[in-house]
């Protein structure tokens, strides 16, 4: 491995040198670059038909060259617009697959949660008809706050549930005792030992425990896919700094100033290039890749296999996945 990028090196190095040695024997024609220039769109006017003296150049190599002090700012800018372009473009399928699963998992959560509202409401209905029917707001207010919470409401789980506990207790109480009149004072002391006198059993602990354990994983999860999602859109948007925009633009198209448009960049200067333009996304790298591997654990049925594998390559903003355009 060592071996191979030392020859990998010495042909880059090769590579730059030729270029310097064929700059600088005599003019030769721009009809190339010319023909390169205008396929990207911008006019021919600032481009000459043969080589001149490269002075007034500012990032690429001077000597005799194939472009203009206006040429090579509008490639400058062209180097940058495609870099944003191509970290956009390959951000996408991981910003899209967050929004993806974070839809998903929201309607199959919340569909689970008004399913066993409906059954609850028609099983107590069936049961115990009339009487359920007006009291059962007990039950609906449970699932509102439940819901509330799950979307990430200001609700704190434990209290809810023993309020739901002790209003249940006080509505049973009295209608079981309907021939007396209680006043609020004595069901809040009637509440007050609810623990004591466990009028429903384990239910109420065993429930608190199941059904906090659930919904605190659920928002837990679904806010980690939105963080995810946040995340990814502010890394795409890249602030490319005047060093990355010359590095870029030398690597890019000061071939095409040297004559040479066809000319691409060797693998590991075109690799040092993008660490150094992508050097905050890099030390995002180890964690973010963390947490898409646990997100892909945590969501096995909302993609396929070939799903999953297509996500596990795409799914990374770092300089590595900027390789593929080098």
């Amino acid at each position: 491995m060592c071996a191979m990028w030392r020859l990998q090196v010495t042909l880059c190095t090769l590579s730059v040198l030729s270029l310097s040695s064929a700059g600088e024997s005599k003019a030769r024609s721009c009809s190339e670059v010319r023909q390169a220039y205008s396929a990207k769109g911008f006019s021919l006017f600032h481009v000459p038909h043969q080589e001149v003296s490269g002075e007034h150049l500012r990032v690429c190599p001077k000597g005799y060259t194939c472009c203009t002090s206006e040429m090579e700012d509008k490639l400058s800018q062209q180097s940058k617009q495609e870099f944003e372009i191509m970290v956009e473009e390959s951000s996408h399928n991981m910003r899209t697959t967050f929004i993806s699963r974070h839809k998903k998992f929201d309607e199959f959560f919340l569909e689970l949660l008004d399913n066993s509202e409906k059954s609850l409401n028609s099983m107590f209905t069936k049961t115990y008809g009339k009487l359920y029917m007006q009291n059962s707001e007990v039950f609906q207010d449970l699932f509102t706050e439940l819901k509330r919470y799950y979307t990430g409401g200001n609700v704190n789980l434990e209290e809810m549930l023993n309020d739901f506990w002790s209003r249940l207790l006080e509505r049973m109480f009295q209608l079981l005792n309907s021939q007396y009149h209680f006043t609020d004072d004595y069901l809040e002391c009637v509440t007050k030992y609810t623990d004591q006198l466990k009028p429903f059993g384990d239910v109420p602990r065993k429930l608190k425990a199941q059904v906090t354990r659930a919904f605190i994983a659920a928002r837990t999860f679904v806010q980690g896919l939105m963080v995810g999602r946040e995340v990814a859109n502010r890394v795409a948007k890249v602030n490319v700094v005047p060093a990355c925009v010359k590095a870029l633009t030398q690597m890019l198209y000061c071939p095409y100033c040297r004559g040479m448009p066809e000319l691409k960049p060797c693998h590991n200067y075109c690799y040092n290039v993008m660490r150094g333009c992508l050097a905050n996304q890099e030390d995002l790298d180890a964690e973010w890749n963390l947490f898409i591997g646990i997100v892909e654990k945590l969501t096995p049925d909302m993609t396929g296999a070939e799903g999953k594998r297509e996500n596990k390559d795409k799914d990374n903003t770092s300089s590595k996945n900027m390789q593929q355009n080098c």
